[in-house]
């Protein structure tokens, strides 16, 4: 057997776990073809088997517990032990601990989107967030934030069953009163069209300052690379709505990374969730960036249909 680090597994087999509940549900509606009966003995025999490794699982982390506490840590950092330690209840970390690990884990991709986000509160299974920065003045870029944190927050806590997000502090007095909006107002836009994860691992190959275009999932995306960071938009113009294919990086009078549109000319800042800049004589136009994360081990775009 080759020797190799267990961390070194393909990650198809991440991808093929993921999806391992959506197929067991599957089969087991498939067995209602035999009539209830039929059904409520799979329905025994899964309860059995799940029981059985629950059992394992409590007695390998006891045991681990025991032997050396950091190596927990470990274990729950992978995504695979994670999502079993939950389904049994045995994740060592409360919901609090998990959200803001999950927070965490996505707040540099935040950052390049000029934008960040607060654990305000996990009340039930209502957490209530809090985002600043570009997210508070750019729609667009609100839906990445958004999106990219949502996912990140149900995969590490399942038993939050609904998102607010808080309105910083109102800046002067005649500022909106409301402190607390319902995620499913935030998030309508996120959800008007179906939202898919799509992996896309030929971003990867970008190099520093090279600008690329992509069909993922049938759309056309334009995706470039600043240093060791990946930005992701679709792939039109917000002046003048035309293609961006042939755009090239430059480097702005502030030493930003400018796209600039190959037909009218007009300039976005990449970094800053596609802003347009000053002298384009497009007031509030900008690009449609797309939610771009690594998931289980693979850059994946969140593309609507």
């Amino acid at each position: 057997m080759p020797d190799r680090p267990f961390e070194a597994e393909d990650v198809d087999d991440d991808a093929h776990w993921r999806t391992a509940g959506d197929r067991i549900q599957t089969l087991l509606d498939a067995s209602a073809s035999g009539g209830p009966v039929a059904r409520e003995r799979a329905e025994q025999l899964v309860a059995e088997v799940t029981d059985l490794y629950g059992a394992a699982l409590r007695r390998m982390l006891a045991i681990t517990l025991a032997a050396d506490p950091e190596l927990v840590a470990t274990l729950t950092a992978d995504n695979l032990v994670a999502s079993l330690l939950l389904v049994h209840g045995l994740h060592p970390h409360d919901v609090e601990r998990r959200v803001n690990d999950a927070l965490e884990s996505v707040r540099p991709y935040l950052g390049s989107h000029g934008g960040d986000v607060q654990l305000v509160s996990v009340d039930g299974g209502t957490l209530r967030l809090q985002f600043s920065g570009s997210c508070k003045s750019c729609p667009s870029s609100s839906v990445t934030l958004e999106l990219a944190v949502e996912d990140a927050v149900r995969a590490a806590a399942p038993e939050i069953e609904s998102i607010e997000v808080v309105a910083p502090e109102p800046e002067s007095a005649s500022a909106s009163k409301s402190a607390v909006f319902s995620a499913d107002s935030l998030l309508s836009h996120v959800h008007r069209h179906t939202v898919e994860w799509h992996p896309a691992p030929d971003l990867a190959d970008l190099t520093p300052g090279e600008v690329g275009g992509f069909r993922v999932n049938g759309a056309t995306v334009l995706a470039c690379r600043v240093g060791d960071d990946l930005f992701a938009y679709r792939d039109r113009c917000g002046s003048c709505g035309e293609s961006l294919a042939g755009a090239v990086l430059h480097r702005g009078v502030s030493g930003n990374a400018v796209l600039r549109c190959p037909r009218c000319r007009a300039h976005f800042d990449v970094v800053h969730a596609g802003a347009g800049l000053n002298g384009d004589g497009q007031a509030g136009a900008h690009l449609e960036p797309i939610p771009l994360l690594k998931r289980d081990g693979v850059l994946s775009l969140a593309v609507s249909t």
